[in-house]
């Protein structure tokens, strides 16, 4: 599966989004990004523009790709992830109120790191706060969600 990964910074805060409204959802009551699955021919771009707005209803203006994740065998059905990871600072609109995936919360910086979600996740939101170079990351779940490997290619800009 292709999907994209998508942080909405405001300068002081990051946009994430709460899993807490679909059933039987992998990600239930942790705090991920916006973003989701390709549709058929879209671009990584298209994919994350259109994903902000359904979720968030923001126009991005623009999108700085950080990194790609995979993601093998994530849900352990033979199908590996595939993630394009973008920053967006630019963006205009009204934040919505009833997102479909969650509840929409601006997250300080400093408490990003704090709010639960996916062992793998704080380690490259890490690498994002901290600006490193572009990554490619790979990260290894078991059956119980316990990050089990990972490894991770920055390069220079």
């Amino acid at each position: 599966m292709l999907s994209t990964i998508c942080y909405i910074d405001n300068g002081s805060q990051l946009l994430l989004l709460r899993r807490d409204k679909k059933p039987n959802d992998i990600h239930e009551g942790k705090y991920v990004s916006v973003g989701g699955k390709f549709e058929l021919g879209e671009t990584p771009e298209e994919c994350a523009i259109r994903e902000i707005k359904e979720e968030t209803g923001l126009d991005a203006k623009s999108l700085d790709l950080r990194g790609f994740i995979t993601f093998p065998d994530f849900r352990h059905d033979g199908e590996d992830w595939y993630s394009f990871v973008y920053i967006v600072k630019d963006y205009e609109g009204e934040l919505i109120e009833d997102c479909p995936e969650g509840t929409l919360v601006w997250v300080d910086y400093d408490e990003v790191l704090n709010m639960p979600t996916w062992e793998g996740d704080y380690m490259y939101l890490k690498w994002l706060q901290e600006d490193k170079p572009f990554f490619s990351a790979k990260f290894d779940y078991d059956l119980e969600e316990n990050l089990i490997d990972y490894s991770v290619e920055f390069y220079d800009k």
